[in-house]
């Protein structure tokens, strides 16, 4: 069996077709197709079904998966505890973030982290962040391409990242809020305002599933908020988009306070509703492998361990 079978069989599995996978791991789909056909004969059993459109895990293989991913994120462990022994890269530490956060918190909160090592004598460690979506996110680290992920966490939305192998701390707080553009400038009513009607839903600017913002917006509103009718006119992964889209005003859309506390202090944006039972409070949450890693993300994780119990961010925090 050879390592980069279980690459094939983990970009197979997240990318759900084999031209795509073939593309993303740079060899052509026969030579990919047997790979995945070798992984299986070497297992005894067929890992996906290729009846359907999309390439959908069998039951083997979604019971090798969370095994295929712990032996990469091991083997990627081990060469980096390797590469430590030899002084090689010692200090690196690897983030990957959701792009909302990596505009709005992670530069000021790495900040602080370094400063508190910085006062504890501490190594200063090069930093590498990688930023996409949730679901991109979540990936990358099952695959052990990274030591931490950076993201916006709700209870009621569930990550990828079995607690079996992951653990996390909380950081920081967010909510999200509605918002719209208002009705006309200087006005404090909205162009799309909420709850809407079934006779006239409300235009809604939407996170894709691919978004952790959009799953947790999925999960909360069919769980505690109010009624609510929504029509959605456009969807994308991307925070940044959604907010210039509702500046425009072409919809209501769930933007976190942090990033749009500017625009609502200018009136660029105002709340789509008049009462805050659809905003959805959130947390900040800093993940790692169960594994033991390098030195310096021990000594990193550790640090943030002592910082959280120091202060704790307000809500809405873009600091």
């Amino acid at each position: 069996m050879e390592f980069a079978w279980l690459e094939d069989f983990l970009t197979l599995a997240a990318c759900g077709h084999f031209s795509r996978a073939a593309e993303r791991r740079n060899v052509s789909q026969p030579a990919f197709s047997r790979r995945v056909r070798m992984l299986e004969d070497w297992i005894g059993a067929p890992l996906f079904n290729r009846d359907t459109h999309r390439v959908e895990l069998t039951a083997a293989g979604h019971e090798f998966r969370p095994v295929a991913e712990d032996i990469m994120r091991r083997v990627v462990s081990g060469r980096e505890l390797a590469r430590e022994a030899a002084q090689v890269s010692a200090s690196a530490l690897r983030f990957v973030c959701t792009n909302v956060l990596s505009l709005n918190f992670f530069p000021a909160w790495l900040a602080r982290v370094e400063a508190a090592v910085a006062a504890g004598a501490g190594p200063r460690s090069s930093i590498s962040l990688v930023t996409d979506n949730m679901a991109d996110c979540e990936r990358l680290m099952m695959q052990g391409q990274a030591q931490f992920m950076l993201c916006h966490h709700h209870p009621a939305a569930q990550t990828s990242l079995d607690s079996t192998y992951f653990r996390s701390l909380e950081v920081g707080h967010d909510t999200l809020v509605p918002v719209s553009a208002p009705e006309a400038p200087g006005s404090q009513a909205p162009l799309h305002g909420l709850p809407g009607s079934a006779a006239a839903p409300v235009a809604h600017l939407a996170f894709s599933s691919a978004s952790g913002m959009g799953r947790i917006i999925a999960s909360t509103r069919t769980r505690d908020a109010p009624p609510v009718w929504l029509s959605s006119v456009f969807t994308a992964h991307l925070a940044m988009v959604l907010l210039t889209m509702a500046r425009a005003g072409r919809g209501c859309a769930w933007l976190p306070l942090s990033l749009v506390q500017h625009d609502l202090a200018t009136g660029d944006l105002v709340r789509s509703a008049a009462t805050t039972d659809w905003d959805v409070p959130m947390s900040i949450r800093l993940y790692r492998p169960r594994a033991r890693q390098s030195l310096a993300a021990e000594a990193f994780w550790t640090q943030v361990g002592g910082t959280v119990d120091a202060a704790r961010l307000p809500e809405g925090a873009a600091s």
